[in-house]
């Protein structure tokens, strides 16, 4: 697998590559806040196979399709772990010009008739793709585990730095944790070792990963729980109006995170209070 001109590195020094026998990253040039280093995605292929599987396209930037396609050479199928901009704007537009479908859980972002759901397993020219419901980050968020590499893509689910968004109202804490309960058992069971995310780094340590995202989330929990008791007991003589709390929560929870991911962690917030209100 070659990559057309040369690679895009991100702000960290990641640049995709390859890992294990079957997989090569290719880096979306669409760094920010939100992307870390840019969408990873995924070529996939079984070795000495004539097609690939190209998971998540990303944006619709010419270079990086260019870069795509010369990397996977003939294309059987393109896989969407969730609907997202970053990772979904171009897989139509990529499949059109490869000449194949595009499988999603979601059916607006399929082309095809064939879509993706808990269980399905995709085969191309010998390659085993699992497909593994992992909603939480978005309905429908999915991930994939390739058996012959050991290895998980995530999506947004678990990114190679740092933690995700919950985007709510789309995105639920309840499922998200029910999700990572999923991945855990997936790597306790040592039927996957390795994270191969949406964003960042390749986490060769899936088990330790998986475990310090749900040891995180607990925690957040406990401090927005933490945080809504002290504004609650707090004397606001206009009032505090609902919409207002979770900016007040985030600014008390988040204190110590750069102002420019407060709309994200927002997003967070608002999921973790639903699921405090549900009695959880």
């Amino acid at each position: 697998m070659s990559g057309a001109g040369g690679p895009v590195v991100g702000p960290s020094g990641w640049a995709g590559g390859a890992f294990g026998e079957r997989a090569r990253c290719v880096l979306a040039p669409n760094a920010d806040h939100m992307t870390l280093d840019g969408t990873n995605t995924w070529v996939l292929r079984e070795p000495g196979a004539r097609r690939s599987v190209v998971v998540d396209p990303g944006p619709s930037i010419l270079s990086h399709l260019d870069a795509v396609a010369e990397t996977a050479g003939q294309v059987g199928v393109v896989l969407l772990t969730h609907h997202h901009h970053d990772h979904a704007e171009a897989a139509k537009e990529f499949a059109e010009r490869m000449g194949c479908g595009v499988r999603a859980l979601d059916p607006r972002h399929r082309l095809g008739s064939e879509g993706l759901a808990d269980g399905d397993v995709v085969e191309v020219d010998g390659l085993e793709v699992r497909v593994v419901g992992t909603p939480g980050h978005t309905a429908d968020s999915l991930s994939f585990v390739l058996p012959a590499e050991r290895a998980v893509l995530t999506g947004d689910t678990v990114l190679g730095r740092g933690t995700t968004v919950v985007a709510h109202p789309d995105g639920e804490l309840g499922a998200y944790l029910g999700s990572l309960g999923r991945l855990h058992a997936l790597a306790e069971a040592q039927e996957v070792a390795t994270i191969w995310p949406g964003h960042g780094p390749v986490i060769d340590d899936a088990l330790g990963a998986i475990g310090y995202y749900q040891d995180h989330r607990r925690e957040r929990l406990e401090q927005v729980r933490s945080a809504v008791e002290t504004l609650r007991a707090t004397p606001h003589p206009e009032g505090l109006a609902v919409d207002e709390l979770p900016r007040r929560v985030v600014e008390i929870v988040y204190a110590d995170v750069d102002p420019v991911l407060w709309g994200a962690a927002e997003m967070s917030v608002r999921a973790q209070l639903a699921y405090v209100a549900e009695g959880r």
